[in-house]
């Protein structure tokens, strides 16, 4: 017997190395044929193919799906297994084993970033492979930087927390604030209101007064006159009962007293009340006696881009240095640390004008800026960085363009017009007392345009002139 299997041993060596698989080392189970035209296990190909698209073979580039079933070299193997009893050793992979090779991980690849076998070698023959020693500490060097990276950021997340829940309390301060405003805007408006119509009221019930006095006495009049009437009337009746010669005897008398001579009564003209006057249009004409009580200002401000060293009263219509730095949120919008405040409403199109009252305060700064002009970092105002304005330092008026040009006035302006053309691509800027033009400039203006102040640190306040009211009807 055993000479009878030294004898077969030399053939069958060579038949099984021919039908294992070049990957798991094992009889080919449901082999497939590649393009490249090596053969794999199905599975071992799959597994191939999950690592890199080539042939594990060659290195010829393979896709998923290009391999055929290999049905002759199938047939092989089934039938080297019945003619050999040889049974595939299909071990199940563990976590310190390779799943394609079933070997144990002794290498790390540093450009896949994982472990692999020694048979993994022929797969990544233009890596960098290191011991697993060695590969440890390298992933713990970039997990312990991944880690200090995270910790920076966590801290960067709570002073967002914590800026966050500032400004939302800060809100909260803002409705309180804006609460309390409007109550007392309308608790004024409705005083006013009670007001007029108390005047209304009186009106009314003077003129209903009047006029039913006068009806009342031309009513007692015509009392008086009907009682005359019925006395004559009654004396004629009487002398109408004596004999015939008396009568006749008196009667060039009683015709003469039977003579009625005063004016016939009747309702005059204009004797009722003018109702037109009291409730015609009433709502109108109570809006128009209102417009002494309201103000219009053709620009508030927006406290949400005023710098923390700006303060603002509460109809956003002036501003001034505060005698401190104002506890507000760091928003987007803020100036800071330059020392402005913008205009609550943007321009795109149209004309618009404003007056600003600057008084005597040595250092302001009054314009129009683009949205895009920067808010959280100090720059040179000038029309090269998005700002078209005038300026007042140290005693001397600037247009502030990139040369500083300086502007001629023969009096000092305590009150400066700004009137902007965006149709036109004009900004020009005027005396507004003497209503003397200062200067004009021009651009095509792309961006949505801010009236910009920057009052300067001074306790004088900057303030926006309230603009005119007119009723036009049709």
């Amino acid at each position: 017997m055993e000479e009878d299997m030294d004898e077969e041993m030399p053939e069958e060596i060579p038949l099984r190395q021919d039908l294992t698989c070049p990957v798991c080392k094992d009889i080919f189970q449901d082999p497939v044929l590649l393009p490249c035209t090596h053969s794999l296990c199905r599975e071992c190909l799959q597994k191939c193919l999950r690592v890199k698209k080539k042939c594990p073979e060659c290195r010829e580039p393979c896709e998923e799906g290009q391999g055929i079933a290999n049905r002759a070299l199938s047939s092989a193997c089934e039938s080297f297994l019945r003619q050999t009893n040889w049974r595939p050793n299909r071990k199940r992979a563990s976590e310190d084993t390779c799943k394609l090779h079933l070997k144990p991980l002794e290498l790390y690849c540093e450009k896949d970033e994982e472990p692999v076998c020694v048979d993994c070698v022929t797969l990544h023959n233009t890596h960098t492979l290191w011991s697993l020693r060695q590969g440890a500490p390298m992933c713990k060097r970039e997990l312990e930087f991944k880690v200090q990276i995270f910790e920076k950021k966590v801290e960067k997340y709570k002073k967002t927390t914590r800026k966050l829940s500032n400004a939302m309390e800060y809100i909260k301060h803002q409705a309180l604030q804006a609460e309390k405003h409007i109550k007392a805007e309308f608790e004024r408006l409705h005083k006013a209101l009670v007001t007029e119509e108390a005047l209304r009221l009186k009106a009314l019930a003077s003129e209903e007064e009047l006029k039913t006095a006068a009806l009342q006495e031309l009513i007692d009049k015509t009392t008086k006159d009907i009682a005359d009437m019925n006395k004559l009337s009654d004396t004629l009746k009487k002398e109408m009962g004596n004999e015939d010669l008396s009568l006749l005897r008196n009667f060039q008398r009683l015709k003469r007293e039977a003579q009625w001579t005063r004016e016939e009564p009747q309702l005059p003209e204009d004797s009722l009340l003018n109702m037109g006057k009291h409730v015609g249009a009433l709502s109108f004409k109570i809006w128009k006696s209102m417009q002494v009580h309201v103000k219009y200002n053709p620009v508030v401000l927006n406290p949400n881009t005023a710098s923390p060293w700006l303060s603002l009263n509460a109809d956003l219509s002036s501003v001034k240095e505060s005698s401190e730095r104002m506890t507000a949120p760091d928003n987007p919008e803020r100036f800071d640390p330059c020392v402005f405040v913008l205009g609550a409403e943007g321009y795109t199109s149209g004309k618009h004008r404003w007056d600003v009252i600057v008084g005597d305060n040595p250092r302001w700064i009054v314009g129009v800026c683009q949205e895009s002009v920067p808010r959280k970092k100090k720059f040179t105002v000038s029309t090269s960085r998005g700002v078209w304005s005038i300026a007042l330092s140290k005693g001397v008026y600037n247009v502030l363009t990139p040369e500083r040009t300086e502007l001629q006035v023969q009096q000092r302006p305590e009150r400066i017009r700004v009137k902007l053309n965006l149709d036109k691509g004009e900004v020009s800027f005027w005396d507004g007392g003497t209503a003397k033009h200062l200067v004009t400039l021009t651009h095509k203006f792309d961006e949505k345009m801010y009236p910009i102040f920057g009052p300067g640190l001074h306790s004088t306040a900057t303030t926006l002139v309230p603009g005119k009211i007119a009723v036009h009807t049709s």
